[in-house]
């Protein structure tokens, strides 16, 4: 029976969850607090955390960085509203399992805790051997799509290291498990590694194993996953989350085609095609820690950026049915299509989360339906409530003055956050300075 911490300081949002799950066979652990949250995890060892991101005494990504540093890297889900829809992005990038926006629907909470429980939460089990691409993959029919498409046949032959640009849930990993699927390595095994959910002090143990004795802990030798991914591919998802020590282990191996397993003097030869990811510049200036650039040069043979949902609207319709057919698949449901209204709202929304938002949107409302056609009362009200003001509409003018004004409001919000800075502001709101302050005189916020 999994174990579950819950932190929750809403009484009764907390009395709904916990009755729930253990309506559903779970073991309930429940706190309101992040001290004591904190306090459980180390205690009770949980198989999984739910936290809601405001707390009293702190958030849930205090809660989040304790579970992934936790020795079985617990994982985590986290309760946020629709105003904390960027830390609950932030929240997968950093290794989040899913987020739930309030109001908590208990289906859509269920179908996540299960998601999340279905792969083994220990170490040696977490990193397994993928299999091949299967028919999840769509490839969209849009410019930006095709552009990228070209380059993955273009570079799939090749043993080329391949670095995959773009933002969290836009899905870098899919493109990855092409390009091994086009490659003369199809037939070998494809090893895919989360490197921002390795703990730090056993990240060089994983990747290019152990002896028998060679730290605290080691009491067998240890195949690495470079050694077992022999004639393969190995994909480093979130690149930058190595530390620098086993940022030079990763360039040794590169250079010279060769592994040393921690605690060994010999060298064992390898034979990998490496493509990595990220959703940041490893190469910025700005970056806060430091990642070699030897390293990213050797890593960035080639790169494929994947461009982000808003960037791809042409493939929206591609994706909704994709989704809505394998949610049919896995909760035995028989949704047909979307309705006009949805299909307008899912136009108008800027989708922060990508592909995986769309993903979680679209089987929660299959989830929900009674009926073959999704309409738009099931969807979360962040979705119906919180469209994109830039995308161009011939919607109706009520429609509009509405985006219109959630836009003044926004820039309102984020203009007294940075206390008028207009820089910050203009970072934070993901636009240019001159943007701001054209929307600043159109508004009168000047």
């Amino acid at each position: 029976m999994a174990k579950i911490l819950l932190i929750e300081d809403d009484i009764s949002y907390s009395r709904i969850i916990r009755n729930f799950l253990e309506k559903n066979g779970y073991t309930i652990i429940s706190t309101n607090k992040v001290a004591e949250g904190l306090s459980l995890l180390k205690s009770h060892n949980p198989d999984l955390v739910i936290t809601d991101y405001r707390l009293p005494d702190g958030n849930g990504m205090q809660i989040l960085e304790a579970a992934l540093q936790d020795a079985n890297s617990t994982k985590t889900i986290l309760i946020t509203s629709y105003s904390d829809i960027r830390i609950a992005v932030k929240s997968i990038k950093m290794g989040a399992v899913d987020y739930i926006t309030k109001p908590i629907n208990p289906e859509e909470l269920l179908e996540s805790v299960k998601d999340a429980l279905e792969t083994p939460a220990t170490k040696q089990e977490k990193w397994t051997v993928q299999p091949p691409i299967s028919a999840q993959y769509v490839e969209g029919k849009g410019p930006a799509s095709k552009e990228m498409e070209e380059l993955i046949k273009l570079v799939a032959p090749t043993d080329l290291n391949v670095l995959i640009l773009g933002e969290t849930g836009s899905g870098k990993e899919f493109v990855a498990k092409k390009l091994h699927l086009l490659s003369k390595r199809q037939n070998n095994v494809f090893i895919a590694i989360d490197c921002g959910a390795i703990p730090k002090e056993l990240a060089g143990s994983e990747l290019f194993g152990h002896i028998k004795g060679s730290f605290t802990g080691a009491v067998d030798n240890k195949t690495g996953h470079f050694e077992s991914a022999k004639g393969g591919t190995i994909f480093l998802d979130e690149v930058g989350n190595l530390s620098s020590d086993v940022q030079m282990m990763l360039l040794r191996a590169i250079q010279e085609r060769k592994i040393r397993k921690i605690g060994s003097n010999t060298e064992v030869p390898i034979d990998v095609r490496i493509i990595a990811a990220t959703n940041e510049k490893l190469n910025s200036p700005d970056k806060d820690t430091s990642f070699r650039e030897d390293l990213y040069h050797r890593l960035n043979e080639f790169s494929i950026l994947v461009p982000s949902l808003k960037d791809r609207k042409e493939d929206l319709e591609l994706f909704i049915h994709q989704f809505i057919q394998s949610s049919n698949i896995r909760l035995g449901k028989n949704v047909e299509n979307i309705d006009q209204e949805v299909q307008d709202i899912f136009n108008h929304y800027s989708w922060p989360g990508n592909l995986r938002e769309l993903k979680n949107v679209i089987r929660r409302a299959v989830l929900l339906s009674k009926g073959p056609v999704i309409t738009a009362d099931l969807l979360p009200p962040e979705i119906r409530e919180n469209l994109d003001p830039t995308v161009e509409s011939n919607a109706p003018e009520i429609f509009k003055t509405s985006l219109e004004n959630q836009e003044k409001e926004i820039i309102q919000k984020a203009l007294l956050e940075t206390k008028y800075n207009k820089s910050k502001t203009a970072k934070l709101l993901g636009i240019d300075r001159k943007t701001l302050y054209n929307k600043m005189e159109i508004y009168g916020l000047n």
